[in-house]
Parts: C-alpha cells; sequence; structure tokens
C-alpha cells in the first residue's frame, strides 16, 4: 500500500542541537500510526516539519505520492494535513458553531452570515460524533471534552487525509477518552491516516496499529505495535535494557519516604470552602511525607492547591505552616510562608515563553537575591548552573528561550524556579502530565528526594498509579469535598475508585 504521507532521511537543525537526523517515518491511508519518544526525541519538531511550520534543511517530504515543501501552516491544511494539539488552540470567546466554521461560514444568496445554517449544521456535525451540546454558547463554557471534539471535527471538514493529535486525551476524563476513541477508529475506517502522539502507553495498544519511535533526533525503532512488549517499547524509548527498565519499573517512585516525628504537620489546610467549588477541604501533611490528592476531573484538586497559596479567594477556611496561621492568604504570603505551587497548566500559568531558561528560573528568587535592588549575573548563573545539572535540564544553555524546550524540560525550569527558593511545602498539580516516560520517572525521582530531605509534598495527579506508587496518604476528593483518606496499605487503587464512587 502506497503511504499517504511519508518522511525521507528529514534533517532539522537548530543552533547547537540536530532535532532531527536523517528521520524515516511512512503512515499508511486507514492506520493510526503512534509517534512516541522522550522529551526532547523530536516529536514536536518531526510534526511541525510537516505541517510547514518548519523547512526541513535535509531530506524530503512526500503526501500523497509527490514531494511537498509547505511554507505555513494554513499551506498544510489545505492540502489536507490537520492538527489536533494538546491545548485547543481555538477561539474561546466566540460559540461553539462559529469556532467550527470558522474562515468557511456559510452564506446567504446576499453574502451575510448564515447563522441559522450554520448553527444547525454544527449540532448535526457534533452529533454524529456523539457531543451534545448548544452550540450558541462560549466554547470556554464547554468542557475540554467538548473543546476537544470541536477541534477534532472541524480538523476532519476541510476533507482532511491526515490527522496529527498531539496528546489530545491529557486533559479528558474518561468518558470523553471513550468517545473520543470511537471517533478515531471511525475515521481510520473511512481512510484517514492519524498520527497519534502520547504518553499514555494503554492508549497506544488500544487504539494504534504501528509505532515509530525517536530517541536524541533519530528513530530507533519502526514497526507493528502487536507483539511489541510494553517493556520493549519504553526500552526503546529511554535506550535502556529491558532488564534495567523491569528492575527500575515504569515510575521513579520507591514509596520509601522516612516521615519526620512529632505531632506538628508542616501545612494543616482547614475548612477549605469556596460557594460551588470547595466545602470545608481539610487535611494535613507531615514532614517528609508525599499526601495525595485524588478526584475525578472537576472534584476540586487544583482548586484546593490554588486556595492553598492564595490564587482561589475563599470564603472560609484556614492554612496553618509549622504551626503558624497565615493571616492574610495571598500568594505572596504563602511564597514567604515557603508554600510553592507548580500548577497544572505550565504554558498558562507557569513559564513565561518568551524569557530565556535562565530568566524563568531565577523570577521567583530576584527579591531574595537582591542587594539595594541589584542582582548580579553571576549570582543567577551560579542557581542555573546548580538546578540545570540537579534536574537535568536539556537545553542549548541557558539563554536558550524556555519555549524551545519540551514539554518535560519546560516543567523542570518550573521545579527549579520554586526548589531555589528552599520551600517547606511544594503542591504538584499533575507534574507528569504531558512528559514522557523518562522524564516522568525522573520528576518522580525527584519528589522522592525532596520528600527524603524533610519536604512535606502534595502530590495532584489523575493518574492512580502515579498516586499509589507515589503516595504515602490520599485524600480523596468528589464535587469539591473529601470523600474519603486512605493511608499506608489501604492506598490501592481499587481503594481511590471505590472511594470515588461511593454514596
Amino acid at each position: 500500500m502506497t503511504p499517504v504521507l511519508e518522511v525521507r532521511a528529514v534533517t532539522k537543525r537548530f543552533p547547537g542541537v540536530r532535532a532531527l537526523d536523517a528521520v524515516d517515518m511512512a503512515v499508511l491511508p486507514g492506520e493510526v500510526h503512534a509517534l512516541v519518544g522522550e522529551n526532547g526525541a523530536g516529536k514536536s519538531t518531526l510534526i511541525k516539519v510537516l505541517t510547514g511550520v518548519y523547512r526541513a534543511d535535509e531530506g524530503e517530504v512526500h503526501y500523497r505520492g509527490e514531494p511537498v515543501s509547505f511554507a505555513r501552516p494554513l499551506d498544510a491544511q489545505r492540502a489536507g494535513i490537520s492538527t489536533i494539539y494538546q491545548e485547543v488552540n481555538l477561539i474561546p470567546l466566540m460559540s461553539v458553531a462559529r469556532n467550527l466554521f470558522l474562515g468557511r461560514e456559510p452564506r446567504t444568496r446576499f453574502g451575510l452570515l448564515d447563522i441559522g445554517r450554520m448553527n444547525r449544521d454544527a449540532g448535526e456535525t457534533l452529533g454524529r460524533y456523539g457531543i451534545d451540546v448548544d452550540v450558541t454558547r462560549p466554547l470556554r463554557s464547554t468542557s475540554l471534552g467538548t473543546q476537544q471534539m470541536v477541534a477534532l471535527a472541524r480538523a476532519v471538514a476541510i476533507d482532511a487525509k491526515v490527522l496529527v493529535m498531539d496528546e489530545p486525551t491529557s486533559s479528558l476524563e474518561p468518558r470523553e477518552v471513550r468517545t473520543l476513541f470511537d471517533v478515531v477508529r471511525r475515521l481510520r475506517e473511512q481512510g484517514l491516516a492519524v498520527v497519534y502522539v502520547s504518553h499514555r502507553l494503554d492508549e497506544l495498544y488500544e487504539l494504534c496499529q504501528r509505532v515509530t519511535v525517536l530517541r536524541d533526533g533519530r528513530v530507533v525503532h519502526t514497526g507493528p505495535l502487536e507483539g511489541l512488549a510494553r517493556l520493549a517499547l519504553v526500552s526503546h524509548m529511554l535506550g535502556r535494557d529491558i532488564s534495567q527498565v523491569r528492575r527500575e519499573g515504569l515510575t521513579g517512585f520507591t514509596g520509601d519516604h522516612a516521615l519526620a516525628d512529632g505531632e506538628t504537620p508542616v501545612l494543616r489546610v482547614e475548612g477549605l470552602t469556596k460557594r460551588h467549588q470547595l466545602h470545608d477541604v481539610s487535611f494535613d501533611v507531615r514532614a517528609g511525607e508525599v499526601t495525595g490528592l485524588g478526584g475525578l476531573l472537576g472534584s476540586g484538586r487544583s482548586e484546593t492547591a490554588k486556595a492553598i497559596v492564595g490564587a482561589l479567594p475563599l470564603d472560609e477556611g484556614t492554612v496553618t505552616v509549622n504551626g503558624r496561621r497565615l493571616r492574610r492568604l495571598s500568594p505572596a504570603a504563602a511564597i514567604r510562608a515557603g508554600i510553592a505551587l507548580l500548577p497544572e497548566d505550565r504554558k498558562a500559568e507557569g513559564i513565561i515563553p518568551d524569557l530565556s531558561v535562565r530568566e524563568n528560573i531565577v523570577l521567583a528568587a530576584m527579591p531574595r537575591l537582591a542587594r539595594a535592588g541589584i542582582v548580579t549575573r553571576a549570582k543567577q548563573d551560579a542557581i542555573v548552573e546548580t538546578f540545570m545539572t540537579r534536574l537535568r535540564i536539556k537545553a542549548a544553555g541557558p539563554e536558550q528561550r524556555v519555549a524551545e524546550l519540551s514539554g518535560g524540560n519546560q516543567q523542570k525550569v518550573l521545579l527549579a524556579r520554586w526548589l531555589c527558593l528552599h520551600p517547606k511545602v511544594l503542591l504538584l498539580d499533575e507534574p507528569t502530565r504531558g512528559i514522557d516516560v523518562g522524564a516522568k520517572a525522573e520528576v518522580q525521582k525527584l519528589v522522592d528526594e525532596l520528600a527524603a530531605q524533610g519536604l512535606a509534598v502534595v502530590l495532584i495527579s489523575s493518574d492512580l498509579e502515579e498516586l499509589v506508587e507515589g503516595a504515602d496518604r490520599v485524600v480523596v476528593l468528589r464535587s469539591g469535598a473529601v470523600a474519603g483518606e486512605l493511608v499506608g496499605d489501604e492506598v490501592t487503587e481499587d481503594a481511590i475508585l471505590a472511594t470515588l464512587v461511593a454514596p
């Protein structure tokens, strides 16, 4: 069968970095082809070459049997190559229907926008994807799952022959994931080719037929997924022997935390209440302890973390650090008290993309480093060098724009920003979301190390395996309230699920 999309010996260089090195990949019609690798392996660069964001320095891209070189993403889209990114890049203030038909709105015979027809067609289109939503509502008022399906429907509606999906399920609930998978299977049956990028192995084995593995910009494996053991796939991604992967496991957690003696917790939150969001949330975290916050999307996990650091104004509730109550809850007061938050959305709430790695790391530490209002470059360089080495941040150098780094390395930069303040409490909201198994294991191992050093850690995760292996206790939230608390041997996936659904 002739590939609908083929990459032949594609090489892409950036200053000091060879992002792609003679990469070959072929995607067939009616196939879901997995593209995997660690963060920094070259996946995003390859997608950008395919879709006209970058031009290859060497090699060729063939589409439907002909060599192509797209000057911009719009050219690739018009040719039939559509991309759905991890962060939905539509217009949140516009209606669902307007987003679905953006740039190709139906017109009346007088050239005016036919709103009635657009809304009807939008409803019918989304109905075919199993989405029942008021298409006149602003897109931002709908769930992330609905937004992702709108992006998918829009991408397919332009008569796409190839659909590139970059971490499409990272923010979706299980029900929404099932709907997305059903749609992808239908598209595959219709002959569409799908390039599927994900760090979730379960998804790959359920949905994809073949896989291409990148490591350090090179293809290290390509072939059918059926018959390829998961350990073998991880081994290809990490460049480690299967025996080593089996010995060290797929997470970096040891689960062995030495809790500090004494009754006084480092962090105590009591009665956190915010109308329609949180209801009397209370728990403690001791030094050297990792306390997990579990729950479904919308359960109040992120709201709890934001309330603790003063980013979500409360109606009631108190936060106490080392026995001292924070009289006024604000981000500045929380930082002064030794509380640091790594937010769930690192791009919108964490990194400052146009600043360098160095500037992003030292940002929070600047007031402490200043003498008479001046911060010397030597002090900055010393901190940056320490944490780039400690966290193994992969970058061309400290002056590289942080937006150019992979997701895993951006996450490490954010960790470095807060660790250089030597916090007492670290709140980690989905710290391994959207990063590969290698970077994930490094972050998880770092969490263990920080707890061993006496830090009180709150780990928020939608990954049950991560909570079970990484947390000493798990506080389960449901509808903004504490549904239960599991300790020690009680922390199992079955127990968490049972707490989530208990009446």
